[in-house]
């Protein structure tokens, strides 16, 4: 494991600053996926969605956001939506700005409409592009993004594909399997990604996997993952699906990631998924990915969680003292302030294997 982002991202932290910000950079979008949380009534609190607030267009989008960065100073960038392609005029002037200034940049689309051919060599960028299982289903769930327009449109890109695994395709033996199956075989598929479908609190969803279903899926991604090379997921991130962290407040992706909705001032809180998400069922590939990192052994029983912790808790006080960073973030658990103060008091040390990277 490389130490120096993980170290860029805890001297972040430890300022009273988040490393990552993530931005939708539009309300629209052309598909009307079921369970999409930007769209959910409370996305924004108080029966707010994505689609009431003012967003932007032209120039004016642009200023705005490379203003927006410059007050952050993020090291890695998520522009989401929406559809970023919705604004895909605005987005190729930003991109080679953004990646300019040495950020590294996600952009999530559902590749709906072309991509354009020069982003193809910007450093720095990822082009993520969210598949929601094989053909037949997608093609249901996701139109006008349909496979056909997804294989013409990514000719040419890199991406990395990403699947939101519901209980549809669990029900159906081998799914998962054929799914990664198809992908290798596409030259522009570069890596292939999971997240489990995470409902809201009280939500009780077709998407929604059980426990048992959960447990099947992580045993089954163990197994693909030694067949399937592009099914780029460490050992440790799949076996953090089966223990979620319990809240916001201990999860290192929503401690490290500010996000900001379409007006470009409105904060998604208490994470990406913003209103009330039940975090004991929580599928997400980017707060699992921490976990797992967080778990990492650096010396002896000591842990990267350890160093954030710590970070988090020091970055809090600077932040009522010093004033750096944004007093409205939430502080850390007290669990947490434990774990980051008491660096020599361990507790109980888990499986080496659990936690492998």
């Amino acid at each position: 494991m490389e130490l120096k982002p993980i170290l860029q991202t805890w001297g972040r932290v430890l300022t009273g600053r988040v490393p990552s910000l993530s931005i939708e950079i539009t309300r629209e979008c052309p598909l009307r996926c079921p369970g999409c949380y930007a769209y959910e009534d409370n996305h924004l609190g108080a029966n707010t969605n994505l689609r009431s607030l003012t967003d932007f267009k032209g120039d004016e989008l642009v200023d705005r956001v490379i203003a927006l960065v410059d007050e952050h100073k993020p090291l890695h960038l998520s522009i989401v939506g929406g559809d970023p392609l919705v604004r895909y005029r605005e987005v190729d002037t930003l991109l080679p700005l953004l990646v300019g200034r040495g950020i590294h940049v996600q952009v999530v689309t559902s590749a709906f409409r072309p991509i354009p051919q020069s982003w193809a060599s910007l450093p720095r960028l990822r082009l993520t592009v969210s598949v929601d299982g094989l053909q037949p289903e997608h093609d249901i769930r996701r139109k006008p993004a349909t496979y056909d327009k997804i294989l013409c449109n990514i000719k040419g890109h890199h991406v990395a594909i990403h699947c939101t695994i519901t209980s549809v395709m669990v029900r159906r033996a081998g799914y998962l399997s054929e799914f990664l199956e198809y992908w290798s075989a596409n030259p522009s598929a570069e890596k292939i990604w999971f997240s489990i479908f995470t409902p809201q609190k009280g939500a009780d969803l077709i998407e929604c996997l059980s426990a048992e279903e959960r447990r099947l899926v992580v045993r089954t991604l163990l197994e693909l993952r030694e067949v399937y090379p592009k099914l780029d997921m460490s050992r440790g991130m799949l076996k953090e699906l089966l223990a979620p962290p319990k809240s916001p407040g201990q999860c290192i992706f929503a401690r490290t990631t500010r996000t900001i909705s379409a007006d470009l001032k409105t904060r998604v809180q208490p994470c990406q998924f913003g209103g009330d998400p039940d975090c004991s069922r929580c599928g997400c590939i980017a707060s699992m990915g921490l976990a797992a990192i967080g778990n990492y052994k650096l010396v002896g029983p000591l842990t990267a969680g350890h160093i954030f912790w710590a970070s988090a808790h020091l970055g809090d006080v600077m932040k009522r003292v010093g004033k750096t960073g944004d007093p409205t973030d939430p502080p850390a658990t007290s669990r947490a302030q434990q774990a980051g103060t008491r660096l020599t008091t361990i507790g109980a040390v888990r499986d080496d294997d659990k936690y492998r990277t």
